[in-house]
């Protein structure tokens, strides 16, 4: 990351910021005018000169209510320049049973390793044992500013003296000025500041105060929805991951953001790992177990964990979650009964039909499938679900459907 090469890392990182982001309206403006711009950026950042610019404050969710800040695309292009730098060295830190927002992971991996770790706990299904899972109330809204600084830039210092696995030394390859640079920009960045309001006012009733960067703290918490944001959350919990892990000793341990599990079979020593755990975060993390969050319960009657409920040589969707999917194939069915649907929409919406059905082949839920496709008629018209997985399949090369989409 020295200075030559900081011009083609910012291009790189453009090219990172726009993918599954293209046709945007930031994205379009940035791009208009596309070299002169990451020429700007780079002169900024070469000159140190950069800062945070404007974001876009809105609400998202219908059960769960979740305060969003999108950045504009041109600080997006940098949180992705930042998180190539330094993603690397992070991951070499983490445990392997922390499953947000890391390549190759994520829920149906975290699902699948909460299952591994009830069977190898319980032999397989044939030994009592209890699962301890809790939460962290107001997780993202409650980080404190300045102990995520000291523990990023001290992760980054410590590792400046070892090799990457090119085996050039950490230091010699980035530019730990800038990363001090940006890590003050970004992480002191105050995103409600001159931000641009999206939606309503009856948007944010029923947000729970703590759950909105307009009422915490001054010093406290990060935007929820930059690629940042998400790294920067699983260097804060590492800490944790670390105690139970080193500390505690536990071995059926892992963690999805701030919602975690313990799988043992003592139900006694489960129970006293509450406080500690407590305790624990209070006094390094500035954090709070959400009181109403702590299950401790038999493995054996079921439990749930990231949407899905795990009872012994099975998984169930959760009526949540099944309700989330009917609603929006039903308003897709709806979309796909309008006789304009072209084909680029048409291909969008087959693309997400077929991600939920193949999501759900990994949980026994055969009938509610086939009751998807019994309920959503329209999509018979326009395309065919096939074969034992329903994958469903467009017309793209009927007439019909080639004249709506000129």
């Amino acid at each position: 990351m020295k200075e030559e090469s900081l011009l083609l890392d910012v291009f790189r990182a453009y090219y990172d910021a726009r993918k599954h982001k293209r046709n945007t309206h930031s994205q379009l403006e940035f791009e208009f005018n596309l070299e002169e711009n990451l020429v700007k950026l780079y002169e900024e950042l070469r000159d140190r000169t950069y800062k945070v610019g404007r974001s876009v404050c809105f609400i998202t969710g219908n059960s769960v209510k979740r305060e969003v800040f999108a950045a504009h695309f041109r600080d997006r292009v940098v949180h992705h320049l930042l998180y190539n730098y330094t993603a690397p060295i992070f991951e070499r830190t983490f445990i392997a049973d922390s499953y947000s927002c890391r390549k190759g992971m994520g829920t149906l991996y975290g699902v699948q390793r909460f299952e591994h770790h009830l069977r190898a706990c319980s032999d397989n299904w044939k030994r009592s044992c209890y699962v301890l899972k809790l939460d962290i109330r107001g997780y993202f809204m409650h980080i404190v500013r300045q102990k995520l600084y000291d523990q990023v830039m001290g992760t980054l210092w410590r590792y400046a003296g070892r090799k990457n696995s090119m085996g050039r030394y950490w230091a010699d390859v980035l530019d730990y000025s800038l990363l001090e640079y940006l890590m003050r920009e970004i992480i002191f960045n105050d995103p409600t500041f001159d931000c641009e309001m999206r939606g309503t006012s009856k948007d944010w009733e029923g947000l729970p105060y703590n759950k909105s960067l307009f009422h915490v703290p001054e010093g406290r918490g990060l935007p929820i929805g930059n690629l940042t944001s998400q790294l920067f959350s699983n260097v804060y919990l590492n800490v944790l991951d670390q105690f139970v892990k080193r500390t505690l000793g536990e071995r059926y341990y892992g963690r999805y953001v701030d919602d975690f599990f313990i799988v043992g079979t003592d139900r006694k020593r489960l129970s006293q790992l509450i406080p500690q755990l407590r305790g624990f975060l209070e006094k390094e993390l500035e954090l709070t177990l959400h009181p109403d969050k702590v299950f401790l319960q038999q493995v054996y009657k079921g439990s749930a964990f990231l949407g899905i409920f795990v009872k012994p040589h099975r998984r169930y969707l959760l009526r949540k979650i099944k309700s989330r999917i009917s609603e929006r194939m039903a308003k897709m069915n709806r979309h796909l009964s309008d006789r304009k649907v072209d084909r680029n929409r048409l291909l969008y919406i087959s693309c997400v039909a077929n991600s939920y059905m193949g999501y759900m082949r990994h949980m026994a839920c055969h009938r509610f499938k086939h009751l998807l496709v019994e309920r959503n008629a329209s999509f018979c018209k326009m395309g065919d679900f096939r074969g034992e997985k329903l994958v469903f399949v467009p017309f793209i090369a009927g007439r019909d459907v080639m004249k709506q989409g000129k």
